[in-house]
């Protein structure tokens, strides 16, 4: 039996940017998976793979290589930056018993059933929080020391607000776990959520992007994401046992808060699924990688964008865009939101109704204040409404 490759994650500091380095003997087929990650590069210098330090890439990467290697990330805990490629900067290293103190932390969140990305990010925070105190005792660690750390780490990063919520909910975590430090958890804030509108596709530009998809399996793909308004996990997770073609339903199961539910299956989609099937034989999941293990999200991201331009539809399109779309859609030919809601798994009516500020269907029958003007123009010069405002005005 093959022993899977063994990779090692560290940090690095290249162009004045953080950097998880990803260290492993040359395999062929691993630099094949990580060319799948956007943000993977090769450095001659470095002579490593390396990826731009956030949380979102570390989950990506274990994602991508699952099934595929052994990764070892505990180097992020015990060291942050490589002295030799950081000039001006103190050496920092993380001491045995705070490394300890960190696997204890894992066990922690395990313990207390959160997902493994969510551990692995939380962790991946507190790591490097503490690493950038390490001169302190941790015993002395106070909420100016997390003010400092935001300010000199995730602004010069420009880290999303998003990121910002989710240091300080795993510092929460972190203080009832370890509550030795002088860090208040009521003095803990929380930025305010930004308050973007989903991007959505119109149904024709839906349709076109399948049509400029000429591979079987991405095209189902594209079309399964949307049709059923899946979340990429659950696609990647979803079992040939959980599609039952006669009562056109998916089961989705242990979706985002381990919650089961039903969502219909399109019947234009039925032929479509029936040709990938007997084209690419999957035996255990509805989409398969290249030796049976699960398919990659990245690869997903990158064969969607790929059809997106050969539609010529240059929006910053991803999978969750076909499931925005697939919910406005569904709003906009009069479904009742609860019915919304309970298809998207959402646990709060409050995140379903972000599609109503998004969906056309009462914005159409307002007439535009413009519109109303120029009719009533119209009417008194005896003019083609529409070429009011396009004729030349000079005089």
């Amino acid at each position: 039996m093959n022993r899977l490759p063994h990779v090692i994650l560290t940090k690095a500091i290249r162009r004045d940017e953080h950097q998880i380095l990803i260290g492993f003997k040359h395999d062929q087929p691993l630099i094949t998976w990580l060319k799948s990650l956007p943000e993977a590069r090769w450095s001659a210098t470095l002579k490593s793979w390396y990826i731009k330090d956030k949380p979102t890439h570390l989950t990506a990467i274990h994602a991508i290589l699952k099934g595929r290697a052994r990764v070892d990330d505990s180097k992020l805990l015990n060291n942050t930056l490589n002295k030799s490629k950081t000039p001006g900067k103190k050496q920092k290293h993380l001491l045995t018993e705070q490394s300890a103190l960190l696997n204890n932390f894992y066990t922690y969140l395990k313990g207390k059933r959160y997902s493994k990305s969510t551990v692995d990010t939380y962790c991946f925070f507190i790591a490097d929080f503490i690493a950038f105190h390490s001169s302190k005792n941790l015993y002395a660690l106070s909420n100016r020391d997390v003010k400092l750390f935001i300010e000199d780490v995730f602004v010069k990063r420009n880290y999303a607000i998003s990121t910002h919520r989710q240091f300080i909910s795993a510092l929460k975590l972190f203080v009832v776990f370890y509550p030795k430090t002088e860090i208040s958890d009521l003095a803990l804030t929380r930025p305010k959520k930004s308050r973007k509108l989903p991007l959505v596709l119109s149904q024709f530009e839906v349709i076109d992007i399948i049509r400029h998809t000429q591979n079987l399996k991405h095209r189902a793909i594209i079309a399964l994401l949307y049709s059923s308004g899946l979340r990429i996990s659950e696609l990647l997770n979803l079992k040939l046992s959980d599609i039952n073609i006669d009562r056109k339903q998916l089961h989705v199961k242990n979706g985002k808060g381990r919650k089961d539910r039903c969502v219909g299956l399109s019947e234009s989609f039925i032929p479509l699924l029936s040709n990938y099937f007997y084209t690419y034989k999957p035996s255990v999941y509805f989409v398969e990688g290249v030796k049976g293990g699960p398919y990659s999200a990245e690869s997903v991201r990158q064969f969607l964008k790929r059809s997106c331009r050969a539609a010529r539809i240059y929006k910053p399109v991803t999978p969750h865009t076909l499931r925005h779309s697939y919910a406005t859609h569904l709003l906009e030919n009069g479904v009742d939101l609860r019915f919304i809601q309970e298809l998207l798994g959402h646990a709060k009516p409050e995140t379903t109704m972000i599609y109503t500020h998004v969906s056309r269907k009462d914005l159409l029958d307002i007439e535009n204040p413009l519109d109303r003007a120029l009719k009533r123009l119209g009417k008194t010069d005896n003019t083609n409404t529409n070429m009011l405002l396009s004729r030349n005005l000079g005089g």
